[in-house]
């Protein structure tokens, strides 16, 4: 699989500590000094308040084609945003790129308040993570892909929690024996419950949802529906998401405002 699970970068996978605490060193020198440079003064302080903003980001497909242009945007803590749009207009894209799965080919990212450096991405993803509509799995049994994360060394410092991803899956319909499932037989649809019990089990600060239903019943949907807006009511001041639909009753039931994109660029839904 060349594209695996955002929440399971391969870059991120646990390496030498020694080497991980001069890098962490000299990242917060680098931070300190580049951020000062571009911003021009001062470097900010961390503010949780801030969240996620993206300033004038863009995506080539091309040399001088563009998928994604000028697209500024910021999400909150509390925020439940709706992307909304016709297909093949960027939006999954920008989704990729606000995660910094894929490089930016103009603007930046800022993340409470203070541009992303190369080798903090890890631990921005770690906050951060997008949701694939079509939730790339491991071999082996949901279980097995539920404690796949926690061997990545930007999670070093937490263990996985059976008890803790069992209480998911109920709240998205499934049962303790949905463990011991293979992953290579479950249909799309219990796929994603997969990936979002995955995903939420982390505490993530942001999550970057495409679809997340694509591949429910209405019944199921209702469920995630319920399970993600708990999951920032929970937590107001630290979670938001952004979740793509097609389905305006959905986006009006789940999102707080709604944004479009139309060929590359956004604006407030009406």
């Amino acid at each position: 699989m060349t594209d695996g699970p955002a929440d399971l970068d391969p870059d991120d996978r646990e390496g030498d500590h020694e080497d991980d605490r001069e890098d962490d060193h000299e990242d917060d020198h680098e931070d300190d000094h580049e951020a000062d440079h571009e911003v021009g003064h001062e470097h900010p302080r961390e503010s949780i308040e801030a969240g996620l903003e993206a300033e004038r980001i863009g995506r080539r497909a091309t040399r001088t084609t563009w998928i994604v242009r000028d697209v500024s945007l910021s999400v909150r803590p509390g925020d439940r945003v709706g992307l909304v749009g016709p297909s093949g207009s960027g939006k999954s894209v920008l989704m990729r790129a606000l995660a910094l799965l894929d490089k930016l080919d103009e603007g930046q990212v800022r993340w409470r308040g203070r541009v992303i450096r190369r080798r903090r991405v890890p631990r921005y993803r770690a906050e951060v993570i997008y949701v694939h509509q079509r939730a790339p799995l491991f071999d082996g049994s949901v279980l097995r892909n539920l404690e796949l994360p926690f061997e990545l060394k930007v999670r070093r410092s937490k263990s996985f929690d059976e008890a803790r991803a069992v209480a998911l899956l109920e709240q998205l319909g499934r049962g303790a024996d949905f463990l011991d499932k293979d992953a290579h037989d479950l249909s799309g649809g219990e796929a994603q419950i997969v990936a979002l019990a995955r995903v939420l089990q982390l505490d993530p600060s942001v999550l970057l949802l495409d679809e997340p239903t694509a591949s429910l019943d209405r019944d199921g949907a209702k469920l995630v529906e319920r399970a993600l807006a708990g999951w920032v009511a929970e937590r107001p001041d630290r979670r938001a998401f952004v979740w793509i639909g097609h389905d305006p009753e959905q986006i009006g039931r789940v999102a707080g405002r709604t944004i479009r994109m139309e060929s590359g660029r956004l604006s407030e839904a009406p």
